[in-house]
């Protein structure tokens, strides 16, 4: 098959189509822009393109070729800036001769050298470079300041050069001055190579020695331009208009990036250093109106600390103190002690907000037209020129924002404060930390996360408009009704490329009266850096006022012109902002100079490699390590910053993501903790004035949402971070729960050493109860409740303690409550397991320890117990009891080992039982208002009746027998037991019907195997009356033991076992089938019936009968609740499978004296039931 041919043309349409592909993704935008990948248009050519216009004034050329070789030195400037602030000292790390004998000197000193020389050569290289700059600018200055070159015009962008000039002097000359580290290095070096006799030459001595004093001496480089300058004469007239340009530019904001703001700041304080001295004095030249003191002082007083370089700062007002004529009435802004408003943010924090809301809007406003609708026609000059100052309003704002943080950082950088202004400062903390860690209020610190919030989410908004901005900027086009020749040729592109040849203004003609319009295309790109400068200059020169008040060309052009040309000059200042709209967009919010701390760290002598993070003042919008490392490979270009930054970083987004987990979790287990929480118990405490207040609303669901978060150039997966954390604290959560709960009173674990021999069970409450004071087993060893946070438990302190009081009311003993709870947490399955290890420990008890004594106490008992005749009365009838049963009264283990083995087995009866009725217990369908409960179940039933016998419930149900099958190939034997039980459980409750408890009883009825619990067979052939063979009789006699009044300090025995024991002993009456018998021919009933007869009321042997009678009555009462219980349960399928009834012939009982007389053949037959006999 041939391979199918794609031209070039589809195969590029293809390619477009790719840009209409929706990618949708679902993170919400809370990151700043992202620069991984950055493109920046670099439209500054540095005047390379200058000999193109040759059409231009001759002089503006020649000054653009200045302004090259101006830029290229300043550039080379900020180079060695860069160098003397990143400067780490090497002397540090170099060991030292101890001594002159020191074998390895010479290798030391050659090391040394080695190491430190290409050091060293960068610090003669910088100080070639400062003598080079100062010569270049004073050569430039006394130029300028010839007789008649003042003259003529100088351009703003020439006097802003010459005052950026002056700015790298004043920040070179500070860094120089600021960092000791520099001579240190140097005189270890200078040490080493004078001992290896390597600057032998006089000229490298002369450099060495020249080099040293330059390092050494401070302000060296401010104090040679000063003494260069003072030798121009009318220096100060050139700085004066320099100065002056700086004012007007900070008053009018003719900026655009933090960093020219400050330049200007320090231009003033620096050229009115520079200004006065010997020759001249800044006061008079204020009263001349030559410079305005008045206006800098209020600037001064605005700005007290300006960035000099990362965390190193210069204060302006300085350099006027230390100037020769300092007058300080005249500075009475500056020279005053109060705070500058740079020191507070909070006073700028509701207009930037309000700020921030209205251009958001406009700009979502603009975003929504470009996104939603697609325009045939390009857009209009006007719709062009709102994009365009739209664009330049949100720099503008953006510049500001960023100037308030990086100034505010400047001010408390050169305040720290101290353990008397802040109390949680410790005394001994360090400057760094007093700069910045405990420099800013809680206040502060959210005004700085919420400025730099907003200007990182701006410029990530911003940068998305780029193509419709961009496009506005390049295609915006002032109209301009009068175009100087010069201009028109420098930056016109034509139609078809030639001017127009009838135009009058060519011929030195007026317009006609109706105009003359010039057709001019509009432009397919924008003006270059040249010829912008070109236009902007020339156009300045016929506005402008010349230097000294002379002749200007202002008054040669008519009114409306000028104004025109005066708007396009100021507008066009911004243009070459806003042609390189990226990178002007990304200095306008670049806050990396926030991390770096050279200065701190050079001033700790070598204590301090880095400060560790909680020193510092962690920078909580991460996004400022972006900028901070992009600066450190970009800028600075030192590896070991960007690998200081990546090391914070690293530990910091780890913190990050831990504090964020926690706070995540904490948030909603607190959320869901005041959703659980009863309703009525918090109504009850609100009118006590107890709140239980839900969180307060967060916004973590963006967060979580978060899934290529961009960090240092990594793609990073905060979703899943956090979902690790969170489910690890979820798990310690439930570890904890499991664990509180296995330290508690009755666990699914503890059912054999702890519920079944310490609890009583007490019917008229429905409640186990422990017994306090007095146990028959050794006390349970648990560990202690786990203490943790509030957070993982119900999520907030006051929340455990309101769950503690609510839950409290359920402590203390086992209930109801407890058996649902057990119920839903186990399940049928569960379950099924716990009652077949419950019956596994009443068999070993059964056929354990009931049965030796059991077998022990028939021995005792009497052989035959008659019922005595009511003529004995009650307190013969007793006293006959009590001396028959008295071996089993003195018999030592009954009250203890015996009673208590029939109180285990009666409480796991009872814990059966009791979740038999929990499972019983089902949820009640909801009825909406006015519909009947009993009209609900019908519908119900009715929509339910097909699953009974549909196919969905066979495929349950073969899905069942399916897992069951895999168990029993697969695993273990007792895994299968297990299995089958719960599968055999979960049927019959969800399908036959059948009850557990009738189970549980079937399976307890299975252990009573044994000839001792049935006694022999009857001598008469019918029933054992008098003989005490049977398990009734033994325990009749037991209760005889019990039902003894106890005295005034004793347990009785509801005290010691509750009713379990009962239960016990009841349950194994009806399941040997003697309840009948028992209730017959018991020895405590029949003291009852006398007793009633006669109403006597005596003590027999110490036991009070009356006392002893009601104790009887009780126990009778419980007795038949409990057959009555046991019966209903045993006999609730019975009904249908009765067996068929046998009638078996008895002689009738004779008396002696009627069988002598009569005979044989006078008796009847009496028919009876057999089953109704023996019962």
């Amino acid at each position: 098959m041939a391979a199918e041919k794609v031209t070039l043309s589809d195969a590029l349409s293809n390619v477009d189509v790719l840009d209409e592909l929706p990618l949708p993704d679902q993170q919400p935008c809370i990151e700043a822009e992202p620069c991984s990948i950055v493109y920046h248009a670099n439209f500054d050519t540095n005047f390379e393109d200058r000999n193109a216009f040759v059409t231009g004034v001759a002089k503006y050329i020649e000054e653009a070729t200045v302004h090259s070789e101006l830029n290229e030195m300043l550039e080379e400037g900020e180079e060695y800036a860069i160098m003397l602030y990143t400067w780490r000292c090497c002397s540090r790390a170099i060991p030292q001769p101890k001594s002159n004998e020191q074998p390895n000197r010479v290798e030391i000193y050659e090391k040394t050298v080695e190491v430190l020389a290409p050091e060293v050569n960068k610090l003669l290289n910088f100080m070639y470079f400062q003598r080079r700059a100062i010569e270049r600018f004073s050569t430039e200055v006394k130029r300028l300041c010839h007789a008649e070159k003042r003259k003529d015009f100088v351009s703003e962008a020439y006097l802003l050069t010459l005052g950026k000039f002056i700015n790298m002097f004043a920040v070179l000359d500070e860094l120089k001055s600021i960092k000791s580290s520099l001579k240190n290095d140097y005189a270890t070096y200078r040490r080493a190579a004078q001992f290896l006799k390597v600057m032998s030459d006089s000229q490298a001595l002369q450099e060495s020695q020249n080099l040293s004093m330059f390092l050494a001496t401070q302000n060296k480089i401010r104090d040679t331009l000063k003494e260069n300058l003072e030798k121009i004469p009318g220096y100060e007239e050139l700085l004066a208009d320099v100065i002056n340009i700086a004012v007007q530019m900070f008053e009018y904001k003719m900026y655009l990036l933090p960093s020219e703001k400050h330049m200007l700041v320090k231009v003033m304080g620096f050229g009115l250093f520079l200004i006065d001295g010997e020759i001249s004095n800044i006061n008079k030249m204020d009263q001349k109106k030559r410079v305005n003191i008045a206006k800098i002082d209020k600037i001064f007083k605005q700005l007290e600390m300006v960035p000099l370089f990362g965390d190193m700062q210069i204060a302006p007002f300085n350099y006027i103190k230390r100037s020769p004529h300092y007058d300080q009435s005249r500075w009475p802004l500056a020279s005053s002690s109060s705070p500058s408003p740079q020191s507070d943010l909070l006073q700028y924090l509701p207009t930037i907000r309000d700020e921030y809301v209205r251009y958001i809007s406009e700009l979502a406003r603009h975003n929504n037209e470009v996104t939603t609708t697609v325009k045939e026609t390009p857009r209009t000059d006007v719709e062009n020129k709102e994009l365009t100052e739209l664009c330049l309003r949100g720099l503008q704002l953006l510049c500001d924002w960023s100037t308030h943080v990086t100034e505010l950082y400047s001010w408390k950088l050169m305040h720290p404060t101290d353990h008397h202004q802040n109390k949680e400062c410790p005394q001994e903390a360090e400057e760094y930390e007093r700069a910045t860690r405990y420099n800013y209020s809680d206040e502060e610190k959210f005004g700085l996360i919420e400025v730099i919030a907003m200007i990182k989410g701006l410029q990530l908004l911003m940068s998305r408009m780029e193509t419709v901005f961009t496009d506005s900027i390049r295609r915006h086009k002032d109209l301009i009704r009068s175009i100087i020749l010069s201009v028109r040729e420098t930056c016109a592109d034509w139609l078809r490329g030639t001017e127009p040849d009838e135009d009058p203004a060519l011929k030195g003609k007026k317009d006609p009266e109706n105009g003359f319009e010039i057709k001019v295309p509009r432009r397919n790109v924008g003006p270059s850096s040249t010829q912008l400068y070109m236009v902007r200059t020339m156009l300045e020169s016929l506005i402008a006022d010349k230097s000294g008040g002379k002749r200007t060309l202002r008054k040669d052009i008519d009114g409306p012109y000028l104004i025109a040309i005066d708007n396009f000059h100021k507008s066009s200042f911004y243009w070459n902002y806003l042609l390189n709209f990226s990178q002007t967009l990304q200095e306008c919010c670049d806050l990396s100079q926030l991390w770096y701390r050279e200065f701190y760290l050079e001033i700790t002598m070598g204590k301090r490699i880095q400060f560790p993070i909680e020193k510092g003042c962690v920078l909580y919008p991460l996004d400022l390590y972006n900028d901070s490392a992009y600066y450190a490979l970009t800028k600075f270009k030192k590896q070991f910053l960007y690998d200081e930054v990546e090391a914070e970083v690293n530990l910091c987004f780890d913190q990050f993501v831990y504090k964020l987990s926690e706070q995540i979790f904490a948030y909603y287990k607190h959320l869901a903790g005041s959703i659980l929480l009863d309703k009525r118990f918090r109504a009850e405490c609100a009118s006590y004035g107890t709140c239980f207040h839900y969180p307060p609303a967060n916004r973590y669901e963006t967060l979580l949402k978060q899934r290529h978060v961009q960090l240092l150039g990594r793609s990073i997966d905060l979703n899943r971070l956090i979902a690790q954390r969170v489910n690890a604290a979820l798990q310690k959560s439930l570890d904890l729960a499991i664990s509180r709960f296995e330290a508690g009173d009755i666990t699914g674990i503890a059912l054999n050493f702890d519920f079944l021999p310490n609890y009583c069970y007490n019917a008229a409450t429905n409640r186990f109860v422990k017994v306090k004071d007095i146990t028959f087993t050794s006390p349970v060893a648990r560990d202690k409740p786990p203490a943790a946070q509030p957070q993982y438990f119900f999520g907030t302190k006051a929340l455990n303690v309101a769950n503690s009081t609510i839950y409290g009311m359920y402590s203390g003993f086992v209930g109801p409550q407890h058996f649902r709870s057990i119920c839903r947490l186990l399940g049928y399955e569960g379950i099924a397991v716990v009652m077949e290890e419950l019956l596994k420990i009443v068999k070993s008890l059964i056929q354990g320890t009931l049965l030796q004594y059991t077998n022990t106490l028939m021995n005792v008992m009497p052989k035959v117990c008659k019922l005595p005749l009511y003529e004995y009365g009650s307190p013969g009838v007793l006293h006959y009891y009590q001396a028959q049963l008295n071996d089993i009264v003195q018999y030592s283990d009954v009250k203890t080992e015996m009673l208590e083995g029939f109180r285990e087995v009666g409480n796991a009866i009872l814990f059966c039982l009791l979740i038999e009725q929990s499972l019983n217990i089902l949820p009640r369908p909801y009825c909406k208002d006015g519909e009947k409960p009993e009209t609900k179940l019908k519908r119900l039933e009715a929509k339910y009746a097909p699953f009974t016998s549909g196919p969905k419930v066979v495929k349950r149900m073969e899905k069942t027998k399916t897992v069951v099958q895999n168990v029993e190939r697969m695993g273990t034997t007792k895994q299968a037991a297990i299995a089958r039980e719960g599968d055999l459980l979960t049927k019959e409750r969800l399908c036959c019907g059948l009850s557990t408890f009738e189970v549980i009883l079937t399976r307890i009825k299975s252990y009573l195997n044994e000839p001792v619990w049935s006694g022999t067979p009857p001598m008469n052939g019918c029933m054992n009356v008098d003989e005490c063979t049977e398990f009734h009789r033994l325990w009749s006699a037991l209760q005889f033991v019990y039902c003894i009044p106890v005295g005034e300090n004793e347990f009785t025995v509801e005290q010691l076992f509750g009713e379990g024991l009962n239960w016990a002993g009841c349950t194994m009456i009806v399941l040997l089938g003697q309840q009948r018998r028992f209730e017959a021919l018991d020895f405590c009933y029949h003291i009852l019936r006398v007793q009633r007869i006669d109403g006597k009321d005596e003590i027999v042997k110490g036991i009070p009968l009356k006392r002893m009678v009601d104790r009887i009555r009780r126990f009778q009462v419980l007795n038949s609740q409990i057959f009555a219980i046991l019966n209903k349960y045993l006999k609730s399928s019975d009904t249908d499978n009765l067996p068929v009834e046998h009638v078996r012939c008895f002689q009738p009982p004779v008396h002696q004296s009627i069988a002598a007389v009569s005979g044989p053949q006078n008796l009847t037959t009496i028919y009876m039931k057999p089953d109704g006999i023996s019962k």
